[in-house]
């Protein structure tokens, strides 16, 4: 059994800027909706799932503003003719039949990791549809990420050949390297390269913050300097997987 687990708020966004300015006649922008559904159509044929969700953010503020209050405060304000396509699209989705959810508090990545954890523990295959990087931590053997719009699909040796560290590493790479899309802060002074070499010398973030003190030179000042950024940093990185859901995956059925 296959479940395909849409990130619906990713594929939007890049609905947007990868189509052009398509309106309706009365001049209502349809870009995204066309992009998400042509993409959302195209997937269901392709992969046949068994159970299948379309996941997008709401627009509250969630548990990772209430622990840091700067994250993501360095997007753009969502342009209007985007915001103008959302709820013709939820509606266009859910007029297909098509599960979709949202929920406040928490983000479109947290129910896709809960729902995803959860399908793994009934030996149910899951397939997550995004462009998110973040979404490689939740990358095993049966969870694989696929990119419809590269035609890329990401097991657990395509995340190692892509950021050089395996999928359970990948939550401790982004709180080292910072993540500048949510405005995370990671070391200073410290990039992708340096966070994979760390990572594979001393396994895991943990171990890295107790031999800090080893670390030489100006890089392990910055280190020792942000061990405290650090923690809050993996709080912010790591996806939730115990999210209260009032459904479960036998609702998903296609």
């Amino acid at each position: 059994e296959k479940l395909l687990l849409v990130d619906g708020s990713s594929y939007l966004y890049r609905a947007y800027h990868a189509l052009p300015d398509l309106t309706s006649p009365s001049g209502q922008p349809t870009g995204a909706i066309y992009g998400v559904l042509t993409m959302l159509q195209k997937l269901i044929k392709e992969e046949q799932p068994d159970y299948l969700a379309v996941i997008f953010d709401r627009p509250e503020k969630t548990f990772r503003h209430q622990l840091f209050p700067e994250y993501k405060a360095n997007r753009q304000t969502t342009p209007e003719d985007l915001i103008s396509q959302i709820e013709p699209l939820h509606k266009a989705i859910k007029n297909l039949g098509l599960p979709l959810i949202a929920q406040a508090g928490v983000e479109a990545d947290d129910i896709i990791g809960t729902l995803a954890i959860a399908a793994e523990k009934k030996q149910i295959s899951v397939l997550i549809a995004t462009g998110d990087k973040d979404m490689a931590q939740l990358v095993s053997n049966n969870i694989c990420m696929i990119d419809s719009m590269k035609e890329a699909r990401l097991g657990p040796s395509e995340v190692k050949e892509k950021f050089g560290i395996g999928p359970e590493l990948i939550v401790d790479y982004l709180t080292l390297a910072g993540d500048a899309s949510d405005n995370i802060p990671g070391v200073e002074k410290v990039g992708p390269k340096t966070a994979v070499n760390w990572l594979t010398e001393h396994n895991d973030i943990d171990t890295i913050i107790e031999k800090a003190d080893e670390f030489k030179g100006k890089v392990g000042e910055y280190l020792r300097a942000g061990i405290e950024q650090l923690k809050l940093s993996r709080k912010l990185t790591e996806i939730k997987k115990d999210v209260k859901l009032d459904f479960g995956i036998e609702d998903l059925a296609v």
